[in-house]
C-alpha cells in the first residue's frame, strides 16, 4: 500500500448523538442500532469481568407516578430497576457510570452465600472499582480504602459496605440534583405523562 492511499482501519470518532432516534431508549434495552452500536463500543472500552451484571437491568417500562416519585427521593429511585436504569444512562452521559456498576455489584455480593464465589466476586469488584490501576476506580476516602484493604484478606459479602454507602451518598448529593433536571429524566417524564393520560 502507497504512503497516499487511505488506511481502510481508519476509525471514525465515536459520537454521542443518537443517530437513531427510533425511541426514546428510556431503560437501555431497545434493539435499534444505536443501542447495539453503543454497547459495542462499551465493551470494547469498558471490559469488565463481572459478566453477571448485564448492560441494563430488566424491567417493565415505569408507571406516570413511578417516575414522579423518582423526584421525591433518592431512596425511592435506586429501588427502582426502571429507576436505576434511567439514572444510569445519566450517569454515562457524565462519565460516572462506574459509581453504579460499583454499586450493583455490592449490592449482587451481598446476596451470596457460596464462600468461594464470594472470594471471586470481592477480587473481581476490588479490581475492577478500588484498584488505582483500574479505569474505572470509584472515588473512596483513604479510611475506607484501608478497611477494604484489611477485609479483603478474608472477604465477606459485606467487605464493600463502607465503600458502597459512600459512593451511594456521592450519587445522592452530586449526580441526583442534576439527573431531575436533565433532558434524559424529564424527557422521561413528559413521556409517560403523555401515555397514562392517553389511556
Amino acid at each position: 500500500m502507497s504512503r497516499h492511499e487511505a488506511s481502510p482501519t481508519t476509525v471514525q470518532p465515536a459520537s454521542n448523538h443518537r443517530p437513531n432516534a427510533c425511541c426514546f431508549c428510556w431503560c437501555c434495552c431497545c434493539s435499534c442500532s444505536w443501542n447495539e452500536d453503543r454497547e459495542r463500543a462499551w465493551r470494547a472500552s469498558r471490559e469488565t469481568k463481572l459478566e453477571t451484571i448485564p448492560n441494563c437491568e430488566a424491567c417493565t417500562k415505569p408507571t406516570a407516578e413511578e417516575v414522579r416519585g423518582w423526584a421525591q427521593s433518592f431512596d425511592k429511585l435506586m429501588k427502582s430497576p426502571a429507576g436505576r436504569n434511567v439514572f444510569r444512562e445519566f450517569l454515562r452521559t457524565e462519565y460516572s457510570e462506574e459509581n453504579m456498576l460499583f454499586w450493583l455489584a455490592c449490592e449482587e455480593l451481598k446476596s451470596e452465600c457460596n464462600k468461594h464465589t464470594i472470594d471471586e466476586k470481592a477480587r473481581i469488584i476490588y479490581e475492577d472499582y478500588i484498584s488505582i490501576l483500574s479505569p474505572k476506580e470509584v472515588s473512596l476516602d483513604s479510611r475506607v480504602r484501608e478497611v477494604i484493604n484489611r477485609k479483603m484478606q478474608e472477604p465477606s459479602s459485606h467487605t464493600f459496605d463502607d465503600a458502597q454507602l459512600q459512593i451511594y451518598t456521592l450519587m445522592h448529593r452530586d449526580s441526583y440534583p442534576r439527573f431531575l433536571n436533565s433532558a434524559i429524566y424529564k424527557s422521561l417524564l413528559q413521556s409517560v405523562s403523555r401515555s397514562s393520560s392517553e389511556s
